[in-house]
Parts: C-alpha cells; sequence; structure tokens
C-alpha cells in the first residue's frame, strides 16, 4: 500500500455492536454507505464481535472487486458453551470465545478462522493484534516470546505463500513497535492513538525507525477516544477513561487556535495524520452512515496552512499530557 492509494480506511468494529446492538440489515447499510463514498479499504479483527464484523464485512463483499482488507491475528475463537451478551463492550457478538494465542499454531488457527468467516482464501494485510499491551495484559515476556519465537514465522510463511500481500502490528502503543521492529518482519503498522493533534507520541523515535526500515503507517483513533470531536466538554473521554486537566486544558488550547482560524477541531484532528508523508491511511470507523458523511466531509475541507503552523507551535511548546 503506498501513500495515495487508500488514503481513508473504514474501520469496521461497530459491525461486531460496539458500545450497542446492530442488526444485520443496519451493517450492510453502513458499508454500502462507505462503498458508495468511495471507500475500498476495509479493517476488522475477530476481537470485533467475536468475529461478527468479519463474517458481515464478507457478506458484503462477496461478489465485489477492487477493494482492500485487513484483519488480525493474536486472538484465538473457539466455539462458546455458554455465550455472552455482550462482550468486551460488543453487544452483537458471535457465540464465541476469545483468547490470546500468538504461537506459529496459534496465529495458523486465527487466520483459518478469518478467512472462513470472510469467505476468502486470501487478505491483504495481517496485523498482529494489542500484543504488548497493559491493558489488556499483552504486555508479558510469554506473549512477546510467543510471537518472536514462532508466530512470526507463521506470519512470514502466509505472505510467501500469498495467503496475505503484507504483515504487520495492530496496536495501541509505541512502545510494542519500538521493540518488534527489526525482530520481525513488518510492512506496515496500524497505529491508533499515538500520532493525533493531541498526543505525537510516534513523532519521537517511531516514525525514524519506520522510515529507516521502510515501514507503512495506518492511523487510527484520531480523536484519541472522542475528546477531539467533542472538545474539552464535561465527561470528556481521553484514552479511554475521563480526561485529565491537563489533558482538557490542552485540547483547549487547540480549540482555541481552531477557532482562530474558523476550523472544527474535528477537521484539523482527521486531516492531522495524513499530512505526514510516512502515514499511508487513516482510519475511521462510526456505526452511523450521517456520522461517515460528517467525518469524510471534514476531511476533505481545505484547511489554512496557517492553521498547521499555530499548531506546530502549540506542540513544540506543550508539557506532554
Amino acid at each position: 500500500m503506498r501513500k495515495g492509494e487508500y488514503p481513508v480506511a473504514f474501520g469496521c468494529s461497530s459491525l461486531g455492536g460496539l458500545y450497542a446492538p446492530m442488526d444485520d440489515d443496519t451493517a450492510q447499510d453502513l458499508l454500502q454507505a462507505a462503498w458508495d463514498a468511495g471507500l475500498r479499504y476495509f479493517d476488522t479483527a475477530p476481537h470485533y464481535g467475536n468475529g461478527m464484523s468479519e463474517h458481515r464485512l464478507g457478506h458484503f463483499l462477496k461478489g465485489r472487486d477492487g477493494y482492500v482488507i485487513s484483519t488480525k491475528v493474536g486472538r484465538v475463537l473457539t466455539p462458546s458453551s455458554a455465550p455472552q451478551m455482550p462482550v468486551n463492550g460488543f453487544h452483537s457478538p458471535l457465540p464465541f470465545d476469545q483468547h490470546f494465542d500468538y504461537s506459529y499454531d496459534g496465529i495458523m488457527r486465527s487466520v483459518e478462522g478469518s478467512l472462513g468467516r470472510l469467505g476468502l482464501d486470501r487478505v491483504d494485510i495481517l496485523y498482529v493484534h494489542d500484543i504488548g499491551d497493559p491493558n489488556v495484559g499483552t504486555d508479558t515476556p510469554g506473549h512477546m516470546a510467543a510471537l518472536t519465537d514462532g508466530g512470526h514465522l507463521a506470519l512470514s510463511k502466509l505472505k510467501a505463500e500469498g495467503v496475505t500481500r503484507q504483515i504487520g502490528l495492530g496496536v495501541n502503543t509505541v512502545s510494542a513497535c519500538e521493540t518488534l521492529i527489526g525482530r520481525m518482519e513488518l510492512d506496515t503498522i496500524l497505529l491508533a492513538g499515538r500520532y493525533t493533534l493531541l498526543d505525537q507520541t510516534a513523532a519521537l523515535g517511531l516514525l525514524p525507525m519506520c522510515r529507516a526500515n521502510e515501514i507503512r503507517i495506518v492511523i487510527g483513533g484520531v480523536f484519541n477516544s472522542g475528546i477531539l470531536a467533542t472538545g474539552p466538554v464535561e465527561g470528556a473521554m481521553y484514552d479511554y477513561a475521563p480526561a485529565s486537566k491537563n489533558v482538557l486544558d490542552h485540547v483547549q488550547a487547540l480549540l482555541d487556535i481552531c477557532a482562530k482560524h474558523n476550523v472544527p477541531l474535528a477537521a484539523a484532528a482527521l486531516q492531522f495524520p495524513g499530512r505526514h508523508d510516512l502515514i499511508v491511511s487513516t482510519l475511521i470507523g462510526t456505526s452511523k452512515p450521517a456520522s461517515l458523511q460528517r467525518n469524510l466531509a471534514l476531511l476533505n475541507t481545505p484547511l489554512p496552512a496557517a492553521l498547521w503552523d499555530d499548531l506546530a507551535k502549540l506542540e513544540r511548546a506543550k508539557e506532554l499530557p
């Protein structure tokens, strides 16, 4: 995937009923809206509704061509004897249990299941999902060893056999990326929330490492769990938790700069990652066609160069939140 090929990707977590139930017809209508808007890169994962997202995406894409799919490995799904609903925040799950497995066999099982649910014999990108993340408990030596001792060999084999064109990481943490670059084959990193108007942690060390190793980057989480869409309102969320005062104050400063230039904060947040030459796509996800259309309009709104100059000055001056 090269810069400019798929500048916007559609994130399919909502197809699993993230935060609220979603029925099949609504899911298909949402995907149709994304397709009609010209989006052709779709990102999914076994985690999203225990495979429901993959199942619904595969159904929609049946008989179509000219698209790119990424899915993820690291979680293996097994039939559940006592299905739960909701599970892991997803209100429309398939009846599976999931567990982390980054081993050679675990990755092979994960891919086999994903291809079955998608109804495909190959996907374009396979990301290792949530490795090295303390929030989900995968920041252990055992999880990392499973990937570096055997799991990465499975991914390279799948790429060599044409089951996938690219392999990479799908993570929220910069440290996991920095640990694994040079230890496994990596073409693309899907990084959520770490190169945004608010949090540019990736710029310090990771982006230079990616440039040196010719690794492409897809950016997700451009709103940092919502605060860059809502602004510093009461109850605003940052990184899946209530925003601290420091974060609220910094977002207010961002909002003030955007207001000075008559620019919506959300427009600046959506457009910021794609200005970097290493960022090949910006991932957006929603459960409503109207929200999708609004975000696409904001992505395409011309913004003045002076805005970016002022935002860069604020970034240089700020203390880390």
